[in-house]
């Protein structure tokens, strides 16, 4: 007996490769079964997905979803319907002085599944609206590894690593030193840091050597100043080396962090990113990036084929933040998907810097399977 059956859609799944018509069951919050022609008949709900993509749950790795707790927290029960999205990783809204309210008010009521990166300041990012805008960093008495540190430990099972912003607007003049804290923040915790690196100082030649090995930079496609491409078209130096030794490379589009020249530039040079997300939150909810499937739509027009585009969304964050289990459809495996409509039509597109694209083809989500359970759109 299915507790849900979607039926006679397009299963892709970039995990193991799957592409191929046939339905998914799900019983007692897992995959049960995946198969052609299950029975109906032995379902307690049966979604219709002919003519519509089934993936896993989206995963977006970089989101703001502390609502009522922050300014810039937006509801990711609301969004995620919508937008595919069963998974959101908060990208450090709170702090170890806040992240008790936020797992307590947010995560644990929450219907999709939240997860988060501590903020290395210990109030988290508390000033942020459009006529209030202070970084946390910019004082450095905020900024203390051990109370991070204490507090990751003490909420583990949500925590999926250290988030610092970094930069002129983020961090005043404070420069690399919230970085240098976080890195040993997450250091002792053996988790990566998600970077976030807006306009210098510092410089993008001065952090990106700093990542290791699993840890993120975030807003990797974003315009000049500190854009990973320099005036002649060319990736810098750095960003290459940082590749090479494993550094994830995360759009988190936002409100000022992605341009299409930027992507150009860098699909053109063959460098795409390891991750596609959204940075969605109060300000950028309402565009340029809207949600993380307006996000992926925006790649598929920018050259990028579905396949990588659904990887960029799904796998691949889920092995950024080590959690394999999500980001695929398998029999016995967690009770995620998304039901999709890949639409071909004309589709205008705007980037941080208010470039419009004029796209050819936008995905448009009918709903998710959270833990076995239908939410429609």
């Amino acid at each position: 007996m299915f507790d849900l059956l979607i039926a006679g859609g397009r299963v892709i799944d970039p995990a193991s490769g799957t592409d191929r018509v046939m339905d998914v069951g799900f019983a007692g919050g897992k995959v049960l079964a995946m198969a052609a022609d299950l029975p109906r008949g032995n379902a307690a709900q049966v979604v219709d997905a002919t003519g519509k993509l089934v993936v896993p749950g989206l995963i977006d790795l970089h989101t703001h979803v502390y609502w009522g707790g922050t300014s810039l927290g937006v509801n990711a029960d609301g969004i995620g319907p919508r937008s595919g999205t069963t998974t959101f990783i908060d990208a450090g809204s709170a702090g170890a002085g806040n992240i008790l309210g936020f797992r307590r008010h947010v995560i644990e009521q929450s219907q999709v599944r939240i997860l988060a990166f501590l903020n290395i300041s210990f109030a988290g990012i508390f000033a942020f609206s459009r006529r209030v805008m202070m970084g946390e960093c910019g004082d450095l008495r905020l900024c203390d590894a051990r109370e991070a540190v204490a507090a990751a430990r003490e909420h583990l099972p949500v925590i999926s690593g250290i988030k610092v912003r970094v930069g002129r607007h983020a961090g005043d003049s404070s420069g690399l030193a919230p970085l240098n804290i976080a890195l040993e923040a997450a250091d002792h915790l053996a988790l990566p840091v998600m970077a976030h690196l807006d306009d210098p100082p510092p410089s993008r030649a001065e952090l990106v050597p700093k990542l290791r090995r699993g840890d993120i930079l975030t807003h990797c496609f974003r315009g000049f100043p500190n854009a990973p491409v320099n005036g002649a078209g060319r990736v810098q130096d750095e960003i290459m080396a940082a590749r090479a030794r494993g550094v994830v490379f995360d759009i988190g589009h936002g409100m000022g962090s992605l341009s299409f020249d930027t992507a150009r530039q860098m699909l053109k040079n063959g460098f795409l990113p390891d991750v596609i997300s959204s940075d969605i939150h109060v300000l950028s909810a309402e565009g340029p990036a809207y949600d993380n499937l307006v996000t992926l739509s925006k790649f598929l027009c920018l050259g990028l084929s579905l396949h990588d585009v659904l990887r960029m969304g799904t796998t691949a964050p889920a092995q950024a933040i080590a959690r394999p289990e999500l980001g695929c459809l398998a029999e016995g495996g967690v009770g995620d998907a998304a039901v999709l409509e890949l639409r071909q039509g004309r589709f205008d597109y705007v980037d941080a810097a208010g470039e419009v694209l004029a796209g050819d083809q936008r995905l448009f989500s009918h709903g998710i399977a959270m833990g076995g359970r239908w939410i429609a759109a």
